[in-house]
């Protein structure tokens, strides 16, 4: 049995010692690296009902996407963190934990290559349909090799258009000046280090949308880009585009893209993400087959997952223990 120790909590609101394990409330199950970094440290609770108060948690560690807000945050006070594993914080309401004097931390700057490489992955496997093949490879239909059958289009000597030059978004313009990709970038800001790092040329996102063979989207979920592919956006692409979606679900409106994909007014589409996540068992999307769709794998490396329980551990701990965050969401 392990021997509780004093631990002292202290944020911007409160300090306050323990003479027991802290406990920390998380959605799981967590992984089995998450636990081993968190035993014998914690205490993991269950994560709570909705009209649940508890008066002993001292911290909440967000595994998936649980809703955070406000409300929830009274519910548990005193906080002394709030740790996310992974970049995205949009489930946590920052603004309300920075005005309750709760630090948030997450794990930016060390997925966004393995991430990038997801993109990637699937921006190829659009291209080149590997997903219908491997359909097709191993059903009873194939009986001979036929040359006129299941033509792609090219990646090589394309246009690649990136939504949101950020972190991710500088590694996927890295990965596609390897195949001779032009590349072009819209962002909220225009980034001219980058575009002389990685040779991007900026453009408006509609001049974005009509030039670019294959469209990624890799911009954070803000209420300015929640829905910003809609059905307008998707008119104004090739109708021998692909959109690829290694971002948040709810940036693409999903019926939408049905529509698209199903008139042919885009050729393809392959998503990491989906809203909601996963789609329903019945959603029209999941019955077409020039749509890739995956279960959000975009940081799902051994090594990248390695570092990212590290890094959201360090930061509840540290969070704990009233001392700065090594990586802190500003509200």
């Amino acid at each position: 049995m392990t021997r509780p120790i004093t631990h002292a909590i202290t944020n911007a609101r409160f300090v306050m010692k323990l003479d027991r394990l802290p406990r920390v409330v998380a959605d799981g199950p967590l992984a089995a690296d998450v636990l081993e970094l968190l035993d014998g440290k914690v205490e993991i609770l269950p994560w709570p009902a909705a009209d649940e108060r508890l008066t002993s948690v001292d911290a909440i560690y967000t595994f998936g996407h649980p809703r955070v807000d406000g409300a929830m945050m009274d519910r548990l006070a005193p906080l002394a963190v709030i740790s996310n594993y992974g970049v995205g914080v949009d489930h946590i309401d920052v603004p309300a934990a920075v005005a309750r004097g709760i630090p948030v931390g997450n794990t930016p700057g060390i997925l966004d290559g393995a991430t990038a490489d997801l993109g990637f992955s699937l921006l190829l496997a659009a291209a080149r349909r590997v997903v219908e093949g491997d359909r097709y490879a191993r059903s009873a239909e194939f009986t001979r090799y036929d040359p006129a059958y299941m033509l792609g289009r090219e990646v090589h000597g394309a246009t690649l258009g990136i939504v949101g030059m950020g972190r991710i978004g500088a590694q996927v313009a890295r990965r596609a000046h390897g195949f001779d990709m032009q590349v072009l970038y819209h962002n909220r800001n225009r980034r001219v280090e980058d575009e002389a790092a990685f040779g991007v040329r900026y453009a408006e996102f509609d001049v974005l949308l009509a030039e670019s063979d294959y469209v990624m989207l890799t911009v954070p979920l803000t209420d300015a880009t929640r829905g910003m592919i809609g059905r307008d956006a998707l008119a104004r692409m090739k109708p021998t585009a692909t959109l690829i979606n290694i971002a948040r679900g709810p940036i693409v409106d999903m019926m939408a893209l049905y529509e698209a994909l199903s008139t042919g007014q885009i050729a393809s589409a392959a998503l990491d993400v989906t809203e909601p996540e996963p789609l329903p068992r019945d959603h029209p999307l999941l019955g077409l087959g020039n749509i890739t769709i995956l279960p959000h794998l975009g940081s799902a490396t051994v090594q990248t997952r390695r570092k990212m329980a590290e890094l959201s551990v360090e930061n509840l701990l540290l969070g704990l223990s009233g001392e700065s965050l090594r990586h802190e969401v500003r509200g």
